[in-house]
């Protein structure tokens, strides 16, 4: 394993396939058929040309069982979601920016793009900052994201705004979403996981 694949892995190594439980195979396998495309299609590194998975994929091999069942979240999420392809990135992003999370950022700017967001407003995003060019749904996801995400509380107001606009299923879903995103920046950031060189 070279010294950069190592990097990529921050402070845990990178798992060779050959070398994975066959519970660990089994999730590594959905991740291979699923994340990987994706996130090809997407524009961003998920896996090494030796196999190896990087980001949060890498990492969440070592919890398989807890792993097949956050992945199968996840797939439900984006499966049923009353939020737009638009406004879902918003919340990553906006998650991303209050941890600060490198690899989260480098992965969800790829995505925000192909979802149709301007790249001045993926910047902003990005840095945790109000963000131009933002339909009034977009901005009001930005604002409740980062509240409930920095504050841990939704102030009277921007409650009502919100569910005004998204219902109090879309409410649940902006959280469902938030709350994935929080654990995978928090994977991240435990592990000191970077991201590729762009």
């Amino acid at each position: 394993m070279s010294q950069t694949q190592h990097g990529l892995g921050g402070r845990l190594p990178l798992l060779k396939p050959d070398a994975l439980s066959p519970a660990q195979k089994n999730t590594y396998d959905t991740i291979d058929t699923t994340m990987v495309p994706w996130a090809e299609k997407s524009g961003f590194q998920a896996k090494n040309e030796d196999g190896t998975l990087i980001g949060p994929f890498n990492g969440i091999l070592l919890s398989p069982a807890i792993t097949d069942a956050f992945l199968a979240l996840q797939a439900a999420e984006q499966e049923h979601t009353t939020l737009t392809a638009r406004v879902r990135q918003i919340v990553i992003l906006t998650v991303g920016a209050v941890w600060q999370c490198d690899y989260e950022r480098y992965a969800h700017e790829a995505v925000a793009r192909k979802a149709g967001l301007p790249d001045e407003a993926i910047r902003s995003l990005s840095k945790g900052i109000p963000a131009g060019g933002l339909a009034f749904e977009e901005e009001l996801a930005q604002q409740f994201t980062r509240q409930v995400t920095v504050e841990r509380q939704v102030e009277d107001n921007l409650y009502v705004r919100t569910e005004a606009i998204f219902g109090a299923q879309g409410i649940v879903d902006l959280l469902y979403l938030a709350g994935c995103y929080d654990t995978i920046s928090s994977l991240l950031n435990t592990f000191r996981v970077p991201a590729p060189a762009r």
